[in-house]
């Protein structure tokens, strides 16, 4: 008897000493957008210097590589054309994982876009903006060309100013990626982190529940369309809802296809699952252009990949693996 209450005392107390994770959630404005941050910790106070750091480090590449930030590597780029600038070991891992992206795509996938987005009047606060003309989109596409930007060795340059390089379609998905790993060498294990259309998470939530992302409606972005439950996963998604301008009373996306000069027709929204929004963020862009076979067959041969694509006529193409991750 004096046993069994011995067992059942020692329960209890290891019962009682057990913390229970609490949900801490911070939101802060990067990249143009909030950057949502959901930890659940038994330690609040330590996990709260964890995700300040995260946000510092998404800080950091936002200041480094941002297009529209002045001090950032990219502008210099952009408004040097002919001069070479050093590249530290991210940079060039950065730049070379978008090289292995535009040849995957067969030079779909363009991060000199910026011709083609400036003649749609996508940096035009203007209220007239009208559809281009014939030769104002011709002129546009001649300049979309990746083969402008050169590295050699560590040095890098954009040779001539016909066009400028923008980082929209892989940054975000590169800073969260990289406020996971800090969070991670901070002792947090359960986090999730969204850019909106880039999305990162750490483990499961607690007991091993999924994390569930409701992805928009691409023709009412009110509603869910599909939730879809991702543990330890990445996600980005690339929609003609996300970005647009409005003329006409008709809305053209950003999503542009450089080989015709007009957004995207034949899909609506492409969402990547993967190890890594760095990678998931560019092949949701890339895959918005590139023959939904040729995309369907790559992922479908690598692994920890998965894609779902929305047709234009909301009809839906799926990798093999993608439909295990949808709840509903």
């Amino acid at each position: 008897m004096k046993k069994i209450l011995l067992i059942f005392i020692l329960l209890l107390l290891i019962g009682c000493g057990k913390k229970e994770k609490k949900k801490i959630v911070e939101r802060k404005f990067a990249f143009g957008t909030m950057i949502d941050m959901v930890v659940y910790s038994e330690n609040p106070k330590t996990t709260k210097k964890a995700m300040d750091l995260a946000f510092e480090e998404i800080e950091r590449v936002d200041d480094k590589f941002n297009t529209h930030k002045e001090d950032s590597l990219i502008y210099k780029l952009n408004h040097n054309p002919g001069k070479f600038f050093e590249l530290d070991s991210e940079g060039l891992y950065l730049f070379l994982s978008v090289e292995q992206t535009y040849n995957l795509s067969k030079t779909k996938y363009d991060i000199t876009i910026t011709p083609l987005m400036k003649v749609w009047g996508f940096f035009n606060e203007s209220d007239k903006i009208k559809i281009p003309k014939k030769d104002e989109l011709e002129k546009a596409m001649r300049m979309v060309d990746y083969s402008n930007l050169e590295i050699i060795g560590n040095k890098i340059r954009l040779k001539t100013s016909k066009n400028e390089i923008d980082t929209g379609s892989f940054l975000k998905g590169y800073a969260i990626h990289r406020a996971k790993i800090i969070l991670a060498e901070n002792g947090v294990e359960h986090a999730f982190i969204s850019a909106i259309s880039s999305i990162e998470t750490l483990n499961t939530k607690p007991g091993g529940v999924s994390w569930k992302v409701g992805l928009q409606n691409p023709e009412d972005p009110s509603k869910v369309y599909h939730i879809v439950g991702v543990n330890d996963k990445s996600m980005g998604v690339s929609g003609d809802y996300q970005i647009y301008v409005e003329i006409d009373s008709k809305k053209y996306h950003h999503l542009i296809d450089r080989k015709t000069g007009y957004p995207v027709g034949d899909r609506k929204m492409v969402v990547v699952i993967g190890e890594d929004s760095f990678f998931a963020d560019m092949y949701s862009t890339a895959f918005f252009s590139m023959p939904m076979e040729d995309v369907i067959n790559y992922v479908n041969n690598t692994d920890d990949l998965e894609v779902m694509i929305v047709k234009a006529d909301m009809s839906e193409a799926y990798s093999d693996g993608f439909k295990k991750y949808m709840i509903k």
